[in-house]
């Protein structure tokens, strides 16, 4: 047992040696560190539009990188299953290996199957849709949605991957941010948007913050969508970091802004419970 146990960890060290290896092939002139920040980056980007996927091109550009060196990159990531190319469309997307990889963090998945069912409860009771969203860095990403009431225009599902302050719940992440890292966020994120999308949500991006910051907390009013509004806390964790973020959204007919201490409430006692249970598991 001990020897399969070994040879299963040199299996894995080696094949994350010949990935270094790979994507470090051909440019003679930079570290292995820095080929392997440009494959996660690009692996990053990648995890951004799961479903519809990249084209080499699109990749290219979004990465500031030649096509040649991209597809070098992706050559390696396909064969180490960490991207595949979809055959009908030939659109680069998440491999399973991505998936594969998470599934060691143990905690982290007793963690997830416990707020699915918290949140499911909590939609239930609320009546709308609620979502829990992961801070990756400068970004979220859509760990859980619960719930089943239609809004259009909402179009976040889990493994979604966005700038913080697009989303109320990344506003209350960022309200419990140090100042100064909370603006360099930010910072970061609106040349993020403008680089994307232009600067035409920036507007309606600054009420959303200007709006939450006189609530203290993740208020959005039909400000970024109409029709929709959403409602946000964070979760904090054992150091006293906001390491997620719990959001119920749903219509204007439901949630009106007389509703927002009630909802605050609701909100706050599922984040506390949640917080305590990530804690609990050692997050």
């Amino acid at each position: 047992m001990e020897r399969r146990e070994r040879e299963a960890d040199n299996g894995g060290i080696m094949n994350q040696e010949n990935l270094e290896r790979k994507l470090s092939a051909g440019s003679p002139n930079r570290s292995g560190t820095q080929s392997l920040g440009r494959g996660i980056r690009l692996m990053r980007m990648i995890a951004s539009k799961p479903d519809f996927g990249w084209r080499l091109s699109d990749l290219s550009a979004a990465c500031q990188q030649d096509k040649a060196t991209v597809h070098r990159m992706l050559t390696c990531l396909v064969q180490e299953r960490l991207v595949e190319r979809r055959a009908h469309d030939r659109h680069y997307v998440p491999g399973p290996l991505m998936y594969e990889l998470g599934l060691a963090q143990r905690p982290r998945v007793q963690f997830h199957r416990y707020a699915d069912a918290a949140l499911q409860e909590f939609a239930r009771q609320q009546g709308g849709i609620a979502l829990f969203l992961l801070r990756s860095g400068n970004e979220y990403v859509c760990s859980l949605r619960a719930g089943t009431l239609t809004l259009t225009g909402l179009m976040v599902h889990p493994g979604t991957r966005r700038p913080l302050f697009t989303s109320v719940g990344g506003i209350a992440i960022l309200q419990k941010l140090p100042k100064e890292e909370a603006r360099q966020v930010l910072l970061s994120n609106i040349a993020q948007e403008i680089s994307f999308r232009g600067s035409g949500r920036l507007d309606a991006l600054q009420k959303m913050r200007e709006r939450s910051d006189r609530h203290g907390f993740g208020v959005n009013l039909g400000d970024v969508v109409s029709g929709v509004h959403a409602f946000a806390v964070p979760v904090m964790d054992s150091g006293g970091q906001p390491f997620a973020a719990l959001c119920l959204m749903g219509s204007p007919e439901q949630y009106s802004e007389e509703h927002l201490p009630h909802l605050h409430d609701q909100l706050k006692t599922l984040a506390d419970m949640l917080a305590a249970r990530a804690r609990a598991l050692g997050l």
